[in-house]
């Protein structure tokens, strides 16, 4: 896997991945304090919160629930010193989909943070990792 930032200005970076997509990026700076885009770190904890997200949905589907939404909530929280590490993130998600088993999607979260989700894995090196979910039936 291949990616490019490039400087731009200021604190303003575009980052370009391998398969062309584009995205500004930055911290604030100066006396505006003007954000260009989310800073790095917040694209590792969205990372994070997306890789697992889309883990939880292809388990799901593979094991034919109708699954129509999922969202990740993510609350985290980083070292003091430097380098300002995760030290601890909690996941909450949230499933929508037609009659879809609780035990199911507990056991597919589990299994993407647990086993398939690289950047969770990732993470927990440095983090304490939790988790909780609501089911919402949409059939009701």
């Amino acid at each position: 896997m291949k990616a490019r930032v490039k400087w731009v200005e200021e604190r303003t970076f575009v980052g370009e991945s391998a398969s062309g997509h584009k995205l500004v990026l930055g911290t604030a700076f100066g006396v505006e304090g003007k954000t260009p885009g989310p800073s790095p770190m917040e694209l590792v904890l969205l990372g994070t919160g997306g890789c697992s997200a889309y883990d939880v949905v292809h388990i799901l589907e593979k094991g034919r629930e109708a699954v129509e939404d999922c969202v990740v909530e993510l609350d985290a929280d980083r070292a003091e010193k430097e380098p300002r590490v995760f030290t601890r993130i909690h996941m909450h998600f949230v499933v929508k989909g037609r009659g879809l088993s609780h035990d199911k999607v507990k056991r597919a979260i589990e299994l993407s943070i647990e086993k398939y989700c690289s950047a969770s894995a990732m993470m927990a090196k440095t983090a304490a990792i939790t988790h909780d979910f609501e089911v919402i039936d949409t059939a009701k």
